[in-house]
């Protein structure tokens, strides 16, 4: 990589202590992306473009509620795009459960500070 190069990159975090279908936690995941990057592109929408530049770098992880909350929390409190995705409850899961958390596309660094020891799903 060239000096000065930085990689951007989005990260969805799904719930590990609730039974979502594949299907479902499929779309969660596409409900966390799409909202966080409308949520990037309000706060830094050069990261956006970079973002785009770079192929679009997503990673799918997992935690329990207890941990997204926390996760959720740092994330915001070092100026990235967060966003918390609740079930319509239409289908598998009662209304407003809380179901994954989409962060980014911001600098992968950042996002490290906050996800780096999860696993992925």
């Amino acid at each position: 990589m060239e000096e000065g190069y930085e990689e951007y990159k989005q990260v969805l975090i799904l719930r590990s202590d609730i039974k979502m279908s594949p299907g479902k936690a499929a779309v969660q995941a596409a409900h966390a992306a799409v909202s966080a990057l409308e949520e990037a592109r309000k706060i830094n929408p050069t990261w956006v473009e970079k973002w785009f530049n770079q192929n679009q770098k997503k990673i799918a992880l997992r935690a329990d509620l207890n941990e997204l909350m926390k996760l959720y929390e740092k994330a915001k409190s070092l100026g990235l795009p967060a966003v918390i995705i609740r079930d319509a409850g239409f289908t598998e899961l009662p209304p407003n459960t809380i179901t994954a958390l989409g962060i980014g596309p911001a600098p992968a660094k950042l996002i490290n500070k906050v996800t780096g020891h999860l696993k992925l799903y």
